[in-house]
Parts: structure tokens; C-alpha cells; sequence
């Protein structure tokens, strides 16, 4: 897939998503409740000598285009949950990435453990969503973002959920931080190009962490032997397609937190 087209899918998902803000309703209450942080599932989990794994649901992607047949996600979610991850990331992007909001809601019920609402966040409107839907925390893209980052971290902590801050270089990497972030998500997967490298998060895992934040590696991981690769430069792993791809994602996801 060519740049231009790829930064122009970008802006169309990030114009898309600003057509579906408008439809949210601000007079939905949010419920006071007891977050389950996802960044201590993941330190837990560390210590306890697991690979911590935030295992997502989500049926397809611009880049891979149909992922899974749709199934109830909160049927995959108690796998998951019994194959020992850290946390569930959802997809609630529907025009790009199959996903919806009542996904978090099918699955809150099912588990405990932490739940992320991954989407492309543009708007504050959607952070008050997010805590009103259920879910834990909530991923904020420091490219979609930009000057507004700190802002967003500061209004998602507001409601006591997380923020998984998402970043692909050391610019960005130093906005999350001075914007706040706790846990820093490093995307292997090039944006502009859609390229994946995990030599993303080997170059920039160790810096993170040498400030304090826990890191999450995203994207490319293709199997147990990624993992066992790459957990010297990160706290964590955020993995999707490679678990949605396979004939049994629970056991798929199993292979990685023991490997």
C-alpha cells in the first residue's frame, strides 16, 4: 500500500470517527465503580513470571482487511480470561475495523480483568463514553492527537480510567510522557506506511522504561517466539491479529503467556 493512500486511509478513519462523535450522547451518566488497573495486571503478571498479554477482539483491519468471522465476543473474551491475559483490548472502531461499542458491555460482565476500549479518539466526548460503556482505560494516539495529548491523558485519568498512550517515535515518546502517560504503548506499525518493525519497540522499550512508564509492545508479534524475543525491551505486549487468526485464540493466547 502506497504512503499517500495510507495517510490518506488515516485521515478518513480520523474524519469517520469525528462523524460518530457527533451521535454520542453527553447525558449518559457514568457510574461510579472500581477500575481494574491495567497497568498492575501487567506488573502482576511480570512478576509472576508470565508474558503479560492485553488480548483483542477485533474482526478486521484496513491493512488485513477481514480478520475472523464475526463470533460473540464476549465468548472469546472467557477464553482469553482462562488462558491468562493481562487485560482485553475491544475494538469499537465499526466502519474500518468491525468493532462496536456493545462490545465492551458484552464483555464487562464476563471477567475482571482489565478491559481496553481501543478506537481513534479525536474527542473528549468519547473518554466520558468510554468510562460510561465500562471499560478500564482507553488507548489515546499521540499521532492522532498531537499538541493535545496532555490534555486527554489528564481528562482520561479525571475519570479514573487508564490511558494506553500509543506512540511510533521518540517525539512522541517525549510528549506522552510530559503529557503525563503511565503506560506507553510502542507501535511497531508505521502509520504513514503501515510497515511493521519490531525494531521499534527494541529501540525505543528501553528508553521508555528507563523513565519510569510501563511499556507495551503493539503490533507484529507472530508468535511465542517474538514474544520470548522481545520482552527484554518491554513490560507487556498488546496482540490481536495473530490470536484472531488462529483456529483456537484462547490457545493461541496461551502459547504466548508461557512461552
Amino acid at each position: 500500500m502506497e504512503v499517500t493512500k495510507v495517510t490518506a486511509m488515516l485521515d478518513q478513519i480520523v474524519e469517520s470517527t469525528r462523524r460518530r462523535v457527533k451521535g454520542i450522547d453527553p447525558s449518559v451518566p457514568v457510574e461510579e465503580r472500581q477500575i481494574q488497573s491495567l497497568e498492575k495486571s501487567i506488573r502482576t503478571q511480570k512478576q509472576n513470571g508470565m508474558n503479560p498479554v492485553i488480548a483483542e477482539i477485533k474482526f478486521r483491519s484496513p491493512s488485513e482487511g477481514l480478520i475472523r468471522s464475526y463470533e460473540d465476543p464476549a465468548g472469546i473474551a472467557s477464553g482469553y480470561v482462562a488462558a491468562g491475559c493481562a487485560g482485553i483490548s475491544a475494538l469499537t472502531n465499526p466502519e474500518f475495523f468491525g468493532g462496536d461499542n456493545s462490545f465492551i458491555e458484552k464483555i464487562r460482565p464476563q471477567t475482571a480483568v482489565p478491559v481496553l476500549r481501543k478506537d481513534f479518539v479525536v474527542d473528549e466526548a468519547q473518554v466520558r463514553e468510554t468510562a460510561a460503556l465500562g471499560a478500564d482505560a482507553v488507548l489515546l494516539i499521540a499521532a492522532v492527537l498531537g499538541d493535545s495529548l496532555g490534555e486527554f491523558i489528564e481528562y482520561t485519568h479525571g475519570f479514573g480510567l487508564e490511558a494506553l498512550v500509543e506512540v511510533h517515535d521518540e517525539a512522541e515518546m517525549e510528549n506522552a510522557i510530559s503529557g503525563g502517560a503511565r503506560i506507553i504503548g510502542i507501535n511497531n506499525r508505521n502509520l504513514k506506511t503501515m510497515k511493521t518493525e519490531l525494531e521499534t519497540t527494541r529501540r525505543l522499550g528501553p528508553l521508555a522504561a528507563g523513565r519510569g512508564v510501563t511499556v507495551v509492545c503493539e503490533s507484529g508479534i507472530t508468535g511465542p517466539a517474538d514474544i520470548r524475543e522481545m520482552r527484554k525491551c518491554c513490560d507487556g505486549f498488546l496482540v490481536g491479529t495473530y490470536l484472531m487468526k488462529a483456529e483456537d485464540p484462547a490457545k493461541a493466547l496461551e502459547g504466548l503467556v508461557c512461552a
